[in-house]
């Protein structure tokens, strides 16, 4: 049994070391924010690329919600670590406004992907006394939505 102990050891630690791998962080998939608003990011190419959708739960506008594209990118650099930053925009179908959004795609202790974001959303104003009133920020937290299968 002795001489079996070293063996053991060294695969112990090599299936140990697996578990150890750190999971990557996809963007494509189905995700809801903290406030219900969904997004749908389709495919991301191999520039780093990608297109979706967005549709809000929240608005200042009286109009009704509709879906709207949005178009982004995300940092391809290796030190990323399957961790990417990324941002996108959002055209509004149904406002005079557009959202830009900047964040990173994180993967949590418990392997749950988050994307932990901050956005600017440029309303149109008359003039340019206006203007002070154009901008708001904000933040958003991301979750994946699980498929309904």
């Amino acid at each position: 049994m002795v001489q079996a102990t070293p063996f053991l050891l060294v695969l112990f630690l090599a299936l140990g070391a697996h578990g150890l791998a750190v999971k990557k962080c996809s963007l494509t998939g189905r995700w809801v924010n903290d406030l219900g608003s969904n997004m749908t990011i389709t495919t991301v190419n191999a520039n780093g690329v990608f297109a979706g959708s967005y549709h809000t739960a929240v608005t200042a506008t009286s109009n009704e919600i509709k879906l709207s594209p949005l178009q982004g990118a995300l940092q391809k650099s290796p030190n990323q670590k399957g961790q990417p930053t990324f941002g996108f925009t959002v055209n509004w179908s149904f406002s005079d406004s557009i959202t830009v959004f900047t964040g990173q795609c994180f993967v949590d202790e418990y392997g749950k992907e988050v994307l932990k974001t901050m956005w600017l959303l440029r309303s149109h104003v008359d003039n340019i006394k206006n203007d002070w009133k154009a901008t708001r920020v904000g933040i958003n937290v991301f979750t994946r939505l699980q498929s309904q299968e």
